[in-house]
Formats: C-alpha cells, sequence, structure tokens
C-alpha cells in the first residue's frame, strides 16, 4: 500500500502545471559570492568610448545554478526584432552596458526568452523568472557570468 501512495504523490508531482513552479525572488547582492566586495557603479560617460574601460570581472554564486529565480532589473537588448526582444543582458542599473562601462560580469545576467517579450515593456524596470545558470557568455555589449532561461518577464512592479 505504501507503494502506491509514493505512486500518488510522483504523479501528483508531476501533473503540477508550469505556472506552480515555485520562483525564489533575490536580489543583485545574491548574484555576488560570499566574501567578495561589491563595486560601486561607474559613472556616466557619454563620450562613448566604454571600450576603454575595461569590464570587471567578478566571481559566481555557485549555490544559484539550477535555481528558479525571479529578479528585477533593466534591459539591454541583444536580439528580437521591432515588436520583441527575444535575448537580453539582464543588468541592475538603468543605462548599464550603454550609457556607462558595464558592470562586473556578475552583476549580467544572458537572458534567453524565445516567447518574445514587448518592446515597449522593456524600458522601465522588468521582473524576469526563469531557471539560472552559473554560465558565462560573451556578448558584443558585455561578458555575462549568469544566464537565464527566461519563463516570464512582466513590468516591475512592488
Amino acid at each position: 500500500m505504501t507503494m502506491w501512495r509514493v505512486l500518488t504523490v510522483l504523479l501528483g508531482v508531476l501533473a503540477l502545471p508550469a505556472h506552480a513552479v515555485n520562483y525564489k525572488t533575490i536580489d543583485w547582492d545574491v548574484l555576488i559570492p560570499e566574501g567578495e566586495i561589491l563595486l560601486p557603479p561607474p559613472q556616466v560617460s557619454h563620450d562613448g568610448n566604454l571600450a576603454s574601460v575595461p569590464q570587471p570581472v567578478g566571481g559566481v554564486n555557485k549555490k544559484l545554478d539550477n535555481q528558479n529565480l525571479r529578479i528585477p532589473g533593466f534591459v539591454v537588448p541583444l536580439e528580437g526584432d521591432a515588436k520583441k526582444i527575444t535575448a537580453f543582458l539582464l543588468v541592475p542599473y538603468f543605462g548599464a552596458c550603454i550609457h556607462v562601462p558595464p558592470p562586473p560580469t556578475n552583476q549580467v545576467i544572458y537572458v534567453s526568452y524565445p516567447k518574445g517579450a514587448p518592446v515597449d515593456d522593456l524600458w522601465d524596470a522588468i521582473w524576469v523568472k526563469g531557471k539560472m545558470r552559473t554560465v558565462s557568455s560573451s556578448h558584443e555589449m558585455a561578458t555575462a557570468s549568469y544566464s537565464m532561461e527566461a519563463t516570464e518577464v512582466s513590468v516591475y512592479e512592488e
């Protein structure tokens, strides 16, 4: 009889809809490994010469690998069209990678969102839900120490 109970519980868990996944809400400081210091955001540069300022390299918090997380941030578009963005860098403050040098690598998340997020929703802060990976990737704008396969992108509301 115990075996049937276990099977019933397992089947019940497997039958949960995808939206029933719990996402732990985190802030950007969680991306920094214990003992590492967060550098302050760089000063705004309007001279267009951001390449002369190297991007700081930061370590990763390996505890975040394969975790379902929710994090707020700002978008630096990478792929998409005039209506939807399907890949972007998520950064902790507005203008990162565009008007100022990129934040440390552990403060940049590469986000893949094949469903696409409406461009109009991406000028302000957003929430991103998805599975975090401690996989680094380099892009023209910055290097990201983390990547996330997003399941939901929404306008930031507290």
